[in-house]
């Protein structure tokens, strides 16, 4: 299954590249437009040479279309051919072990041999959210419970709960009850040290949230590898970090574009979540003192500017964590400017350009 998770570089990229797609909907857009541009995003990143394409759960995020991310999956592995799909994450305390189950061994079933399973511990929203997901007020039940239901999840894909188990004679399906077959792989997400610590204990391939937790990023990987253990899956540590990146032919322009992320933060951790704002609404927004600093200290970590410097920003960041794949999230108002920065970014790396868009 290593084979599965390890990325190979191409180009003059150090590590793999690959794409983090939140399905943002800008102002004045749809979630339509959204999921159109995912579909166009999955073919450009295949046909430039990125290796892997998740999208990540959210919910109750009117500026983020990624609540479903196994429906988005199978319409992405619909419209693409070679890349490697995948959630990063799905919030498993959101959702029962056997549902994983059958949705990734459906999507397994589509697109053979190309579909990741990331997980994550955190609900992906606030917490009235995750009460209504959940059906339960309990909401630190899900996380503090989430390496039983990682064990139950990982019984139900490869289908071997022990003889006597109430779970024995229930098979998730699509999965190996119908024959041999792969699964997809496992990866744990996080923004802290509980996952990094459990994933290198269980010896699985693991995924750092950088692009929001930098000031954790190297404890964390530290702690991975530290921990780690040899499995069946990995002889060695696997550590991807996402990371906000974005390129532009202009540096100004590029600025521009990633205020409207940094907005969208400002109004989210302020209990005002929207969609993501354009680049003039973000220009002429009268910023606070404490909304400044936090808007500083959030665009310290993206890598944004032209191409040239967007590649030395994305190299010295894999240099200082030692991460073996970098996944990139382009977080911008519209389509277009999204669309460019991966090209720019392709370019900038020399991949290559391997055939016209279908």
């Amino acid at each position: 299954m290593s084979d599965a998770i390890r990325g190979t570089a191409n180009g003059a990229a150090p590590v793999p590249l690959s794409v983090l797609d939140l399905v943002t909907v800008g102002s004045g857009r749809t979630a339509t437009q959204a999921l159109a541009t995912s579909v166009a995003l999955a073919r450009l990143a295949e046909r430039r040479g990125y290796h892997r394409h998740w999208v990540a759960e959210h919910h109750s995020m009117p500026g983020v279309a990624s609540s479903s991310p196994a429906v988005i999956l199978a319409h992405l592995a619909a419209h693409s051919g070679r890349i490697r799909l995948g959630s990063g994450g799905v919030m498993l305390p959101n959702h029962a072990p056997l549902v994983i189950a059958e949705q990734f061994g459906t999507l397994e079933a589509m697109a053979p041999g190309r579909i990741d399973l990331g997980l994550g511990r955190a609900p992906g929203t606030d917490g009235a959210t995750a009460a209504a997901l959940r059906r339960t007020d309990r909401l630190n039940e899900g996380a503090d419970d989430f390496p039983e239901q990682l064990a139950e999840l990982t019984r139900f894909l490869d289908d071997d709960f022990p003889d006597g188990h109430p779970y024995a004679r229930i098979h998730a399906v699509p999965g190996p009850v119908q024959g041999p077959s792969a699964r997809p792989p496992i990866w744990l997400l996080g923004s802290s040290g509980f996952s990094a610590r459990l994933a290198g204990t269980l010896g699985l391939p693991f995924a750092f949230a950088h692009h929001f937790s930098a000031r954790n990023t190297i404890p964390a990987l530290d702690l991975y590898r530290d921990s780690f253990r040899p499995s069946a899956v990995l002889d060695a540590p696997y550590a991807l970090i996402g990371v906000s990146a974005l390129a532009s032919d202009d540096e100004r322009e590029a600025r521009r574009q990633v205020l409207t992320g940094a907005l969208s933060m400002v109004r989210l951790r302020t209990g005002r979540p929207g969609l993501i704002p354009t680049p003039k609404e973000a220009e002429a927004y009268p910023f606070s003192a404490m909304e400044r600093d936090f808007v500083d200290g959030w665009l310290a970590n993206v890598v944004h500017g032209t191409p040239d410097a967007v590649r030395a920003g994305l190299d010295d960041l894999q240099k200082r964590t030692g991460a073996d794949e970098l996944m990139i999230t382009a977080n911008a108002h519209g389509s277009d400017a999204r669309l460019r920065s991966y090209a720019l970014i392709a370019d900038a790396y020399g991949l290559p350009d391997s055939a016209p868009e279908a």
